[in-house]
């Protein structure tokens, strides 16, 4: 009995203070993943705008829409020349309700890439202002895959370090005065672009890492379960099969070198 009567106040006051404690740990523990959710951007971005068009790439556009959303407090919205339906290149049509005559600021401008209509675009005048007035007051100006040849057109890549899609990219971004480097994403100041489809999410979780760190951009990730594992080593030309290779550049030679040519001619006349 007087074991029990001398030991049992001991046993009762360290367990207290293991509970305390662990209430502590649990408690420092929920506030630093609090921080983390609630931390601010380095830059502050309220608004994030994807320029959408007929023929655009979908990933182009979405991969780095189901990123770039994520950056809390910020509005991410889909934009075109005109309101309505717009039909990407899988045929799939869909919903555009904010026009380019509508927006003249955005943080964040994302232009993706297509094939034949975005050589077209280049042409367009009217988004191409469009462009450079929004590079004018925007925090990143961005573009994905041969959203590049678009942005290059503008003039803004003259003289900046660039990456683009692989089909005759040095080629492509020479025409515009851009030096190519052939990597997933590159960075030049506020210019960030990527190389292919896929690479613009690669290049949005950069974005996310530059604004708001590591552990955020990992929250992302793992929200995403973005941990790429293809079944061959390949996607770029370096890695794929020369064969395979050769034959998709002609494949695209067959359908997109006339136009390049007219367009080389375009710009020299110019």
């Amino acid at each position: 009995m007087k074991f029990y009567k001398f030991f049992m106040p001991l046993i009762l006051v360290c367990y207290i203070n293991a509970y305390a404690q662990t209430n502590v740990a649990n408690a420092n523990r929920h506030q630093e993943m609090m921080n983390i959710i609630l931390q601010k951007p380095k830059k502050e971005i309220k608004t994030i705008g994807i320029l959408v068009y007929e023929g655009f790439n979908n990933l182009d556009a979405m991969g780095p829409y189901q990123i770039l959303k994520q950056i809390s407090g910020a509005k991410t919205f889909l934009i075109a020349k005109n309101r309505g339906l717009v039909k990407n290149n899988s045929g799939v049509r869909i919903q555009v309700d904010t026009t380019t005559d509508e927006v003249n600021n955005l943080d964040i401008i994302v232009i993706p890439g297509g094939a034949l209509e975005t050589l077209l675009l280049t042409k367009d005048t009217s988004i191409l202002n469009w462009i450079k007035l929004i590079d004018k007051k925007s925090i990143y100006t961005t573009s994905v895959c041969t959203g590049a040849w678009i942005l290059g057109a503008t003039g803004i890549l003259k003289d900046k370090n660039a990456t683009t899609n692989w089909y005759r990219a040095d080629e492509m971004l020479l025409m515009y005065g851009a030096k190519f480097k052939e990597e997933r994403w590159v960075k030049d100041g506020k210019y960030w672009t990527s190389a292919g489809v896929t690479a613009g999410m690669d290049m949005s979780l950069a974005i996310i890492d530059d604004l708001l760190g590591r552990q955020y951009t990992e929250a992302i990730m793992l929200d995403l379960e973005y941990n790429p594992k293809p079944p061959y080593l390949g996607g770029t030309p370096k890695t794929t099969d020369p064969l395979v290779a050769d034959m998709m550049k002609e494949m695209y030679d067959m359908v997109m070198l006339p136009m390049i040519e007219k367009e080389k001619l375009r710009l020299i006349n110019k």
